[in-house]
């Protein structure tokens, strides 16, 4: 029986609610890949012991949204100070066609690679880089990438009928797929790729690219009805800017919210990333139909769209988790980069919706509108809960051992630190991973994965975006 035990933490948060949020430990057993007990422990024959003095342990974190096609687009000057519309035809869609399966499998590999070094068992990606004639296959491209590296995956199969007039001037790689040839696709991946187990490797997900305008609403309601006759849960993206409010009331008289609900797509089998622009009846909605959301701060912030309410949708009910989007939008595109930005970000919103006692308000407020136990929570277990999958997200007896252990010794960042528990989330920058567990299995050690050559992965990164960008120039 393999058995390995993790002792001497330094503190130890759990993903869980209110006083189990944080757990004494100091010690951790796991026995073939789950979590058999958490307290202090004393070593037993056959223990490998894996030594945590001066780490912080989490859960390891679940992103719930993620574009990462998108690692070779980052900081990209035509995309870099533009809203999001006119940012998707100057980056996204600009570049897509110069894609190929070599570089789509290095870009996948640079974002997974990102992740799993901030401390990322579980990504969820958003694909929406698919087209009539493709002479590559994207989804089996991402799986046997999450499979080399040992990381859980879950494809959101992205994919449109209909175009959003951003490109009508730009090759085969941007025209739209007809509803047949997506609904065959997305048949074929549930049966080759899905696994509804509780701790699964792979899911598969219907996740057209945004309701409003990838699909006809007939389409929609009968990809939502496919998709739960599969066993499949449902995504994409809302609401991100004002410009959905403005499109979607054009084009049905309805806000984003009640369109959805108008046509099968709210429920505790969905979740939306970004939500940013909502109003109040729509809040209530997301809370009553447990609707989730994939909060990303950094890339809301970067393409000026605003900052989720977080806090109301919490209070309404609505099931909340954390996805670092794409690159292109990011830069930064980790969890931990993103979870300090969602703590911060709550806070400010608060502040900035204060309003001085004079003036009838109740003056200061906004620090403790999310606190790094949230912050935590919504990454890990809240993450969990959307992908339904229950069995990862939190450090508790008999869930798997999807374990981050940060090192805080190695970098002043984290010095000084009356709580250490808080240090990777509330002091930011790259804690040093001392170990990330997927599953019980070592995927990285001392800040490194095993094999792999980040000076060659780093020139390769920089020929394919020069190889990229001549594409670009020549289309």
């Amino acid at each position: 029986m393999t058995s390995l035990l993790i002792q001497n933490a330094t503190a130890i948060l759990t993903g869980l609610t209110g006083d189990a949020a944080r757990h004494p430990g100091p010690d951790i057993r796991i026995v073939e890949g789950r979590i058999a007990a958490i307290g202090r422990l004393a070593v037993e024959s056959g223990d490998r012991v894996l030594d945590a003095t001066d780490c912080v342990i989490y859960p390891a974190w679940v992103n719930t949204h993620h574009h990462l096609f998108q690692a070779l687009l980052k900081g990209e000057p035509q995309g870099i100070n533009t809203t999001l519309t006119p940012w998707l035809a100057a980056t996204p869609y600009r570049f897509r066609a110069g894609f190929d399966a070599d570089s789509f499998r290095l870009a996948a590999r640079i974002g997974m690679i990102e992740l799993a070094l901030s401390g990322c068992a579980t990504i969820a990606d958003h694909n929406y880089l698919y087209y009539p004639g493709q002479d590559y296959d994207p989804s089996a491209i991402l799986f046997d990438e999450a499979e080399k590296l040992g990381l859980r995956f879950v494809l959101c199969r992205g994919g449109a009928t209909l175009t959003r007039q951003l490109e009508a001037e730009l090759p085969q790689a941007l025209r739209p797929e007809s509803m047949a040839a997506y609904m065959a696709d997305m048949e074929r991946l549930a049966a080759k790729f899905h696994d509804p187990a509780p701790d699964a490797m792979r899911r598969v997900v219907m996740a057209p690219t945004t309701p409003p305008y990838s699909m006809q609403p007939d389409e929609l309601r009968e990809a939502a009805a496919v998709a739960r006759k599969l066993g499949l849960r449902l995504h994409s993206h809302l609401s991100e800017t004002v410009g959905y409010q403005d499109s979607v009331n054009a084009m049905h008289g309805l806000s984003p919210v009640r369109f959805c609900e108008s046509i099968g797509w709210l429920g505790d089998d969905v979740w939306f990333a970004h939500l940013v622009k909502l109003d109040p009846d729509e809040i209530a909605l997301l809370g009553k139909t447990r609707t989730g959301i994939a909060h990303c701060p950094q890339s809301n912030g970067r393409l000026g769209s605003g900052i989720a309410p977080i806090r109301a949708l919490a209070a309404a009910g609505v099931p909340i988790s954390i996805g670092v989007d794409g690159a292109a939008s990011n830069e930064a595109a980790d969890m931990i980069s993103e979870t300090h930005s969602a703590w911060l970000m709550q806070r400010a919103k608060g502040g900035e919706a204060a309003v001085a006692k004079y003036r009838g308000g109740a003056g200061e407020q906004g620090a403790d509108w999310a606190t790094v136990e949230d912050v935590v929570r919504w990454g890990t277990a809240g993450g969990a809960a959307v992908l339904g999958l229950p069995a990862i997200g939190s450090l508790a007896v008999g869930q798997a051992a999807d374990i981050a252990i940060y090192d805080l010794s190695h970098n002043p960042r984290y010095f000084g630190l009356h709580d250490p528990a808080i240090g990777p989330v509330a002091s930011g920058g790259t804690a040093h991973l001392r170990s990330l567990l997927v599953g019980g299995r070592e995927i990285v050690r001392d800040g490194k994965l095993p094999d792999l050559d980040m000076a060659e992965l780093a020139a390769r990164s920089r020929e394919a975006v020069r190889t990229l960008i001549a594409r670009a120039e020549a289309a």
